[in-house]
C-alpha cells in the first residue's frame, strides 16, 4: 500500500508487534528481481542482504521466503545494527541470522548465498526530497569516497555468490559512478 504522507506509526503497538514496515516507496523495487530470481532457482534458498539496515528490505525478504530458506542480514555500523535486529525480532521469524561484519567475512563463505542484496552506502541523492541535511552533505569527494566504498562491498559479496547466483544491486542515488559503472566491473 502507497500512502500520500507519512504516518506517526511509532506510537502504534501493531508496528512494534512486527505486524507491518514502513517504508520508503523505491524500497518495493526489490519484490520483482527477488521473485524472478526465486523461480529460477527453484530450490531452497541462501540469502545474504549484506546492507541491511534498518531492516525494512529484509522483513519483505522474510515475507517472500519458505521455511526452509535462510536469510542472512548483515549490518556492519553497531547503531544501525542494533535497529535492524529490533526490527528482524518484530518479524518473529526463524529462519534468519543478524550478523554485525565487514563485507571482507564474508569471503570465508564462498560461493554459498544463493541471492545477494546489496543496498550500498551511497552519496544519496534520493533523499533530496525529503531531507535538508543530504543536500548539503553531497560533494563529488563524497561520490567518490561512496564509489570506492562500493567497490569493495561488492568484492567480497561476488565471492560469497553461487555459481548462477543472483545479485540484486541497489542505491538512492543517481550518479553513474555510484550505480552503472559498479556492476560494470
Amino acid at each position: 500500500r502507497y500512502l500520500q504522507e507519512r504516518p506517526s506509526f511509532t506510537l502504534d503497538p501493531l508496528f512494534h508487534a512486527g505486524c507491518y514496515y514502513v517504508q520508503d516507496a523505491s524500497s518495493q523495487f526489490l519484490e520483482q528481481p527477488f521473485l524472478q530470481a526465486k523461480k529460477i532457482l527453484d530450490r531452497p534458498l541462501r540469502v545474504l542482504d549484506l546492507c541491511a539496515a534498518p531492516g525494512g528490505k529484509s522483513t519483505h525478504l522474510l515475507s517472500m521466503l519458505e521455511e526452509d530458506d535462510l536469510l542472512v542480514c548483515n549490518e556492519v555500523v553497531g547503531t544501525r545494527n542494533n535497529i535492524l535486529r529490533q526490527n528482524i525480532m518484530k518479524w518473529g521469524k526463524s529462519n534468519v541470522i543478524v550478523t554485525q561484519n565487514d563485507p571482507s567475512d564474508f569471503n570465508r563463505l564462498e560461493g554459498f548465498f544463493d541471492i545477494l542484496v546489496v543496498d550500498a552506502p551511497c552519496s544519496g541523492e534520493g533523499l533530496f526530497r525529503k531531507d535538508e541535511n543530504a543536500r548539503e552533505e553531497w560533494s563529488e569527494e563524497n561520490v567518490n569516497r561512496c564509489s570506492i566504498r562500493q567497490q569493495e562491498i561488492l568484492k567480497h559479496a561476488f565471492v560469497a555468490l553461487s555459481p548462477g547466483g543472483f545479485l540484486i544491486y541497489s542505491t538512492c542515488t543517481f550518479e553513474d559512478d555510484e550505480n552503472d559503472r559498479q556492476v560494470k566491473l
